[in-house]
């Protein structure tokens, strides 16, 4: 009876004080910040690891506590009314299991198109309907924030997770990233803007060192981050895994305080990367508010280290201050009810449509393409069979289906070669078969290409050839020097099918499989027709026909500078050109392997096309490049200074041809001549115009700040303008300019912070 009685007492009192605790709301964020307890204010800065998760390394199994297959959760603290909230993968869409336990229910998510296919589109509006449909996804299953975009620099095609990132250009980067987080967030879930910043290699990334110059950091390395969040404000930030200058980036003040949120203006949360560096007193005195995926020791050395002094409480309550301010934005504590069912086949139509936008057209001799008049197809390679829909890692979704070129072509109303169905049929079968007998550390996710015993009938029986190229890349790995070249299987199988069909007047088109650069310069003149849908989507299939058969337009340019050797590449010289399988963790300490333990930005602001331009070097296809099925021309450029702040570009297009397109506009500004040097031109504002039909005319305006024409004067820690005359010119890619005009402006300077010296390494 005691025992009950004792109970009661405590249940009574627990009630009495739940009712007396004030409950979170929108507008009380500091009074239930002055009712936390110190361990309740060190549980909501640490996230909430499930009994089947380990936190080792970055390997880190998902969490089924509220949606499985979610990446992360944070504590919910009832007492409080603070809910948890949910995080989930997915650059190219929500990344949650498909199965759950006694349930017959599939719960599929879309298989969206790749970063670097979004940013070929070169066109904000259509990116941000593909997110968000994307955001509807993580809304209606239940999630509050998407691990999503993905916005660091391409600095060297090898980077494994280039597939996620948008390009080698920061203003391209920047804009489509904030079309991205506009799109998601217009649902009232949350992004997480990544990896924040110079995760630019897979190499060692839980601890490599970035050393890069103050100017190349600010110009290069942390503009598309500055754009994406000044346009779009994302709910979170997540901190990358490397150091930058000597020193891990969620402890860096001068990164996540000074530049980001003072001078930037960013309102949300940084969170770690999973299974990040974490120190009490380093990184939330930083900015760094939340450590995911988290663990009860995490929550230990936070209350301790305020206990012991050696972490002022100031801290700990600004970083709980925005984690309320987080909260109460979520549909959690909204109290949303999910439905568990978005509407799937709506979103694959727009994932089609954005494919097929974002698909370049790299050569088309004899306007061979769209068909017309073609029947029957003969298509080569595993990856028309198997086509890589997107990246591997966490970049990876959880899709229902991937269309195959052969479905793709078939619906679309080709006859296609069944022996070579059957041939490719039977030899994927065995190596399947093959690699299932492998440890899943072995297996290639790509089979090697053969040649069919049937190619030579092929000919007489098919109007037309299709070969596919494909190359995998992921995350946790960068690609090796030679995956950048076609291999001995693939040349060979792309030499004797054109062989074959060339023969007998018969013509072949080449598709590109790919994530980001291939070398093309020593092979692209032996198709007739080279197209690059990118991996985009699940769709992929649908996409090539559509393009194939001209339902769709190709209209996408190129995000970054195809070379025509790695080596021509400045950061090639500083990259781990044959890396190997390190991800970091239990060798913190080591700093003695070259581009491993730590990498020289020798190269500094030229990276892609500015290092391109600067060295007078060939390329093979130039940033920016994109055919179309029309002509276009450029006329009546005109330029005008609109206010104090900003500059205004109006350049007429016109559809010259005979089919119905749509162009893009890039505008490339030289600056003067100063002592500091500059590079020969860079991007500085784009857009796009609707689709025009033969004859008809747009005028595209594009604004642009005059602080964006700015050089970052590390001496000064000052983004400076020099007076003088600057050169506007509007081109359908970086070599290709139509028309330019000048402008006179005078001397503007804003000082920032002297952030991201070089800390030595001890």
């Amino acid at each position: 009876m005691k025992e009950i009685i004792i109970t009661l007492a405590a249940a009574t009192l627990y009630a009495t004080s739940l009712a007396q605790a004030p409950q979170l709301r929108p507008d009380n964020i500091d009074e239930v910040l002055e009712a936390m307890t110190l361990r309740e204010k060190a549980t909501l800065l640490v996230g909430e690891l499930s009994a089947n998760q380990q936190a080792y390394g970055t390997q880190i199994s998902h969490s089924d506590r509220y949606i499985p297959g979610a990446v992360g959760n944070t504590y919910p603290i009832p007492r409080l009314g603070i809910p948890p909230t949910v995080m989930a993968d997915g650059p190219a869409g929500l990344r949650i299991f498909t199965k759950r336990n006694y349930d017959s229910k599939t719960y599929n998510c879309t298989g969206f198109p790749i970063g670097t296919s979004l940013a070929a589109t070169w066109n904000e509006d259509m990116v941000s309907r593909v997110t968000e449909a994307m955001g509807n996804e993580v809304l209606e299953y239940g999630v509050d924030v998407i691990l999503a975009p993905g916005n660091n620099i391409q600095r060297n095609p090898l980077c494994g997770r280039n597939f996620e990132y948008f390009s080698e250009d920061p203003v391209l980067s920047g804009n489509i990233a904030a079309s991205y987080i506009r799109g998601i967030q217009n649902n009232g879930v949350g992004t997480s803007l990544k990896h924040f910043a110079f995760n630019n290699q897979e190499t060692r990334r839980l601890g490599a060192d970035a050393i890069v110059s103050q100017r190349a950091a600010r110009e290069i390395y942390l503009k598309p981050f500055e754009i994406a969040v000044k346009k779009a404000q994302p709910w979170t930030v997540m901190s990358s895994y490397n150091k930058v200058n000597g020193e891990y980036t969620n402890c860096r003040y001068d990164l996540l305080t000074d530049i980001l949120r003072d001078e930037w203006g960013f309102q949300g949360i940084v969170v770690t990367d999973w299974g990040a560096f974490f120190k009490a007193d380093k990184c939330l005195p930083a900015g760094n508010d939340l450590v995911q995926p988290g663990s009860p020791d995490f929550i230990d050395e936070i209350v301790e280290a305020v206990e012991s002094g050696a972490l002022d409480m100031e801290y700990v309550d600004t970083c709980v201050h925005r984690m309320l301010e987080y909260i109460v934005k979520t549909p959690r504590f909204r109290k949303y009810v999910f439905s568990n069912e978005p509407d799937l086949e709506a979103h694959a139509a727009i994932v089609r449509e954005a494919a097929a936008e974002g698909t370049v057209l790299l050569k088309n001799d004899g306007a061979l393409l769209p068909l017309d008049g073609v029947r029957n197809v003969a298509v080569f390679g595993c990856g028309s069979y198997r086509p890589i829909a997107g990246g591997t890692g966490s970049g990876d979704v959880n899709k229902a289906y991937i269309v195959s070129l052969i479905e793709g072509l078939n619906k679309a109303g080709y006859d296609i070669d069944n022996t070579l169905v059957d041939e490719y049929t039977k030899y994927l079968w065995a190596y399947d078969e093959k690699m299932s007998k492998l440890e899943w550390w072995q297996r290639n996710p790509v089979a090697p290409e053969f040649i069919p015993e049937a190619l030579v009938e092929s000919v007489e029986k098919n109007d037309l050839a299709v070969v596919t190229i494909q190359r995998q890349s992921g995350e946790g790995r960068d690609r090796h020097a030679d995956d950048f070249c076609l291999d001995a299987d693939d040349r060979e199988l792309l030499v004797r099918v054109a062989d074959a069909f060339h023969k007998a007047g018969k013509k072949v088109v080449a598709v590109l499989n790919v994530g980001g650069a291939i070398e093309t310069a020593s092979w692209k003149d032996i198709p007739d027709a080279i197209l690059l849908p990118w991996q985009c989507g699940q769709e992929i299939g649908h996409t090539v026909a559509d393009v194939i058969s001209g339902k769709s337009v190709p209209s996408g340019h190129l995000p970054m500078t195809f070379p025509i050797k790695l080596e021509d590449h400045a950061s090639t010289a500083n990259f781990p050109l044959d890396s190997p399988d390190i991800s970091g963790w239990g060798d913190e300490d080591r700093y003695d392997r070259p581009n491993v333990d730590y990498t020289h930005y020798e190269e500094d602001i030229y990276v892609g096309y500015r290092w391109f331009d600067k060295q007078g070097l060939d390329v093979s296809y130039p940033f920016g490049y994109g055919l179309t099925y029309t002509t276009f021309g450029f006329g009546n450029m005109t330029l005008e200074k609109v206010s104090e702040d900003e500059v205004e570009v109006r350049v007429d297009v016109t559809n010259t041809g005979k089919r119905a397109g749509k162009q893009t506009v890039q505008i490339y500004v030289s600056a003067p001549e100063r002592k500091m040097d500059k590079p020969v031109q860079e991007l500085k504002g784009f857009a796009k115009t609707a689709l025009l039909e033969p004859g008809e005319s747009q005028t595209v305006t594009i604004r642009i700040p005059v602080m964006d024409l700015a050089s970052f004067d590390a001496a000064q820690s000052a983004w400076t303008v020099d007076a003088g005359t600057y050169v506007f010119r509007a081109g359908d890619n970086s070599r290709n300019i139509l028309c330019e005009s000048v402008l006179k402006l005078g001397k503007r300077q804003e000082k920032v912070s002297d952030s991201l010296k070089l800390i030595e390494n001890k």
